[in-house]
């Protein structure tokens, strides 16, 4: 890795197959990334054990398509290091000392703790999910990152980092000596929110996705259902696009057909079947590099397999030399 670069640490839970949300939303930033920073991208499959403790190997089931995905997408191995999670045990092992560090009442005050215990569909009262942050913490502080990728949304998440890197920083300095720990900073990036075929936030949750990897004939059907303007019933009547979830496409996929759309909408001199074709058909152009890659890589476990484990053993590396410094430091033998 490239130490005049600055460091940057991201990563998504294997728990599906992605989605179009995903690819506007992370994806596409991940591969811009990959150009200007030294990047460490993780299948954080310890997280996504809060969910899946009962039955893990489902998630382990996840990893390999979802690397799958990333390589289809445009992430590089030859320009970030990709690896999983629970391949790194010091992951495991810092998130512990972390922990000692850390007040209970900091994790309670967690607004997504609240949320997911309200809305979560299962038994999720667990140390564990409590205590994710600190293993959130302990991801980014193993590999140096400079900066952390969040939406505005998440600033919460990498505040309490930041809150723990000061408490642990100031039981274990000495004199002028260095940080043991430097204070992550958020990259604030802007991700879209993509509405799915129902209208709401595209979500695995909410059945109303659209997968990257459908192929064209699926991926046309389920747009072809997708909500839109509710008070227009007939194609003569006239519409509010800003009502329409559809019309939210011409953003991502084809903005200097906006205007055109928009007029035609509201002067009913288009239909929303029109609107759904029209976006349909930029949605599988945009795609179509996507899967032709896909195709390429899905079923190659072997070159899977190769680019987890380089991406470990570098990720090892850099663990290592982070725990040996905070090891020194704590006056571990």
């Amino acid at each position: 890795m490239n130490k005049e670069k600055k460091h940057i640490l991201s990563g998504m839970q294997p728990t599906g197959r992605l989605h179009l949300g995903h690819y506007l939303g992370v994806l596409t930033n991940y591969v811009h990334l990959q150009h200007d920073y030294d990047c460490y991208f993780m299948a954080a499959d310890l997280h996504s054990m809060t969910v899946f403790y009962s039955n893990y190997k489902e998630a382990q089931n996840y990893i390999l398509p979802l690397i799958s995905d990333w390589l289809a997408a445009g992430i590089n191995p030859e320009k970030a290091v990709i690896f999983v999670q629970s391949d790194v045990p010091q992951h495991s092992e810092l998130a512990v000392i972390l922990g000692m560090y850390t007040p209970v009442s900091w994790l309670m005050r967690n607004p997504t703790y609240k949320e997911k215990q309200e809305n979560v569909e299962k038994d999720i009262d667990s140390l564990g999910f409590l205590g994710y942050p600190v293993l959130q913490a302990a991801d980014i502080l193993l590999y140096d990152a400079d900066l952390v990728p969040i939406g505005e949304d998440q600033l919460p998440h990498l505040d309490l980092t930041r809150d723990i890197v000061n408490r642990f920083n100031h039981f274990n300095k000495s004199g002028n000596d260095e940080k043991v720990f430097k204070l992550p900073k958020p990259l604030l990036s802007k991700f879209p929110k993509v509405l799915g075929t129902d209208g709401r936030k595209m979500s695995k949750s909410y059945n109303n996705t659209l997968i990257l990897s459908e192929e064209e004939d699926s991926l046309m059907k389920k747009i072809m259902t997708m909500k839109t303007d509710t008070a227009r019933i007939r194609k003569t009547d006239k519409g509010n696009p800003l009502n329409c979830p559809v019309f939210t496409y011409y953003d991502f996929f084809c903005k200097d057909r906006k205007d055109e759309a928009s007029s035609g909408c509201k002067t009913a001199s288009i239909g929303c079947k029109d609107c759904k074709n029209i976006i349909g058909s930029e949605i599988v152009k945009n795609l179509t590099p996507f899967r032709e890659k896909w195709h390429e890589v899905k079923d190659d476990h072997n070159l899977v397999f190769d680019i987890l484990s380089d991406g470990a053993k570098k990720a090892k590396k850099k663990a290592s030399e982070t725990m040996e410094r905070l090891k020194e430091k704590l006056g571990f033998h």
